[in-house]
């Protein structure tokens, strides 16, 4: 028999034997302590805790977290989407100088002596009775986008050209006077130079006529019998390629005109066609100017034989026709000087009164 607190058999071999416990001592009061309760059937029900205790419901955090970080991503990819494209510069084309102006000047003789009388008489038996008074002449049309311009931009470029209209056909410190900074101020910077060269030293060489870019008239001679200038024509916008627009204006001006010094105080008609193109950049737009491509005017009554490049001169009430074949033009000349005049039809003018 083994000893005291050994198995029956002794101690397995390799099983620890009593010099490993040595050193564990209990001693009694933690013996007593250490015994078993056995709980009643009614305090197991009532007063003691279950063992076995049901875990409450858990969240399926790894789901909301995926999708919240789904939702998270998104929002930040939007948001540098849009930053982005606000960010980003507007699609850029190559700059372009603007090219010179091309002009033609056409002097209308009359052929037979120019009608007389008041402004108002003058305007009730002639085409232009219906036309409207000045700016008002000049309507916009229905704007709309282009393939390359938005709405606005259509919008800039035809309310551009028509400030050009007014300040160079209608705006009376233009017509007879010295004024030219209200029309220079609305071209395009490459332009000034030609712009300057023909109010300074106008010539009749298709580049250099101050009356290619405005209407003026000398004071020496004429002054405005009615301030109202009376206007009809056409506005029209289109693309000339991806970077830029061109707008066409065809319009007739007419004016009221007496002598600017003592002689009769009847008044005559004058009429101008300007039919001019206008051509816009994007950057023509951001700075309210325009490239004035090309520039055609008829005018008269004037006698062809008179100077125009510099200002008009018209024929006034009671003038006779001017007379005379219209001047040669010389296609070989080397200067390219042009001098092409024409004819003022008769149902332009006034028509005469009836009797009775």
């Amino acid at each position: 028999m083994g000893g005291p607190g050994n198995p029956p058999q002794g101690t397995p071999e390799g099983a620890p034997g009593d010099d490993e416990y040595r050193s564990v001592v209990f001693d009694e009061s933690f013996v007593r302590a250490a015994r078993l309760q056995e709980f009643s059937a009614e305090e197991r029900i009532t007063d003691h805790t279950p063992a076995v205790r049901r875990a409450p419901p858990t969240r399926r955090r790894g789901t909301s977290w995926q999708a919240l970080t789904l939702v998270v991503t998104i929002a930040v990819a939007f948001v540098t989407a849009v930053y982005l494209g606000f960010r980003q510069p507007p699609e850029r084309y190559p700059a372009q100088r603007a090219a010179p102006l091309r002009m033609t000047v056409i002097p209308l003789a009359p052929v037979a002596p120019v009608p007389g009388g008041s402004p108002a008489e003058l305007y009730a038996r002639s085409p232009a009775d219906q036309f409207r008074i000045g700016a008002k002449g000049i309507a916009l049309p229905l704007r709309s986008r282009t393939a390359h311009f938005s709405v606005g931009q259509v919008e800039a470029a035809l309310v551009i050209a028509k400030e050009y209209l007014v300040r160079s056909s209608v705006d009376p410190e233009v017509l007879t006077g010295d004024a030219v900074r209200p029309v220079r101020v609305l071209i395009d910077s490459d332009q000034y130079a030609q712009f300057d060269r023909s109010v300074e030293r106008p010539a009749a060489d298709g580049l250099h006529s101050a009356t290619g870019w405005l209407v003026r008239f000398d004071p020496a001679r004429v002054a405005l019998a009615e301030p109202r200038v009376r206007v009809e024509g056409t506005l029209r916008v289109s693309e000339a390629d991806a970077g830029t627009l061109e707008v066409t204006s065809d319009h007739t001006f007419v004016y009221a005109l007496r002598p600017a010094r003592g002689g009769t105080t009847r008044a005559a008609l004058f009429t101008v066609r300007r039919a001019l193109l206008f051509r816009f950049d994007r950057e023509d737009l951001r700075q309210h100017r325009a490239e004035v491509v090309t520039s055609h005017t008829q005018a008269g009554p004037l006698a062809c034989a008179a100077g125009w490049a510099d200002r008009l001169r018209p024929l006034l009430a009671g003038s006779p026709p001017a007379g005379g074949p219209p001047r040669a033009t010389d296609p070989y000349a080397a200067d390219g000087a042009s001098h092409p005049c024409g004819t003022l039809a008769p149902g332009s003018q006034p028509q005469a009164a009836r009797a009775g």
